[in-house]
């Protein structure tokens, strides 16, 4: 019943900006942590853990700032700085709990990051 969807993915030259953006909807989730990963093997890009801590990976770090509008259940990936070796597809991963279960990670479908001359 939970729904993941990001946007804000594009086409930018070396050096440019994009933010990319990924809202929860569905049955009510209580969400514990959201991140982003990047490509095939979801690599950890940033997570948001209930507001009380950010993670970065090493080459997001300086770059790329997570944050998160409680109001709107979305999330956000500021990316500055771009590189060509930042192109990939994001996607937006969000942990849920439920009583009597394991956390359940629910993955949205993903946006496009291309960085090119």
């Amino acid at each position: 019943q939970v729904q993941v969807v990001e946007s804000g993915g594009g086409s930018v030259q070396p050096g440019g900006s994009l933010r990319l953006s990924c809202t929860v909807s569905g049955s009510s989730p209580n969400v514990a942590y959201m991140g982003w990963y990047a490509g095939r093997q979801r690599d950890m890009v940033a997570q948001w853990h209930r507001g009380t801590a950010t993670h970065y990976s090493t080459s997001a770090q300086g770059r790329f700032v997570i944050s998160k509008d409680n109001r709107k259940n979305t999330i956000y990936l500021q990316m500055n700085g771009l590189k060509p070796e930042d192109t990939a597809v994001y996607y937006c991963g969000v942990d849920v709990v439920r009583l009597g279960r394991p956390l359940t990670r629910y993955w949205g479908q993903g946006t496009q990051v291309t960085v090119s001359s």
